[in-house]
């Protein structure tokens, strides 16, 4: 397994992604098999969401996103963040101040580098890193990967 290396997109088109399309056991969590996860996601997709890859800045169909909506899980369609947290940091990330409540997780990254991992709570998908270098209320950055999310608009 690759773990954190940038990727190349093959596409730069964000996907709507409807809110929690996809099934989950009765704990509320999507699991599947590395077979079944390849299936239903892009390479790209696959190597971020399961293989804690990094899109390249500046690259991400999410990016330049500013209607109302949500953003999701592009794994698990599981609701993320309203796009009222959403604002420019200069990363070339999409960045957010704060996630839905119980849409995300946070822990220390298994490479070892001291940051904290950001994965999806409902199929635990890599989604990005957290920082403390954020604007207030929370003084948090969540710097995400587009290739990680889908958009739900609101309609």
């Amino acid at each position: 397994m690759v773990v954190g290396t940038a990727i190349k997109p093959t596409t730069t088109a964000a996907r709507e992604i409807p809110v929690n399309n996809v099934p989950a056991n009765k704990a509320g969590k999507v699991v599947k098999s590395e077979a079944e996860w390849r299936e239903i996601l892009t390479p790209e997709q696959f190597h971020v969401l399961r293989e804690e890859g990094t899109e390249w800045a500046g690259t991400g169909a999410l990016l330049n996103e500013h209607r109302k909506g949500t953003f999701v899980c592009a794994g698990c369609g599981n609701a993320l963040f309203p796009s009222t947290t959403k604002f420019e940091s200069g990363t070339g990330w999409p960045s957010f101040f704060r996630p839905l409540k119980g849409a995300v997780e946070v822990h220390p990254d298994s490479d070892g580098s001291g940051r904290l991992e950001v994965e999806c709570s409902r199929c635990n998908g890599h989604l990005g890193h957290v920082f403390d270098d954020g604007p207030k209320p929370t003084g948090l950055r969540y710097c995400m990967n587009s290739v990680a999310m889908g958009f739900s608009a609101a309609k």
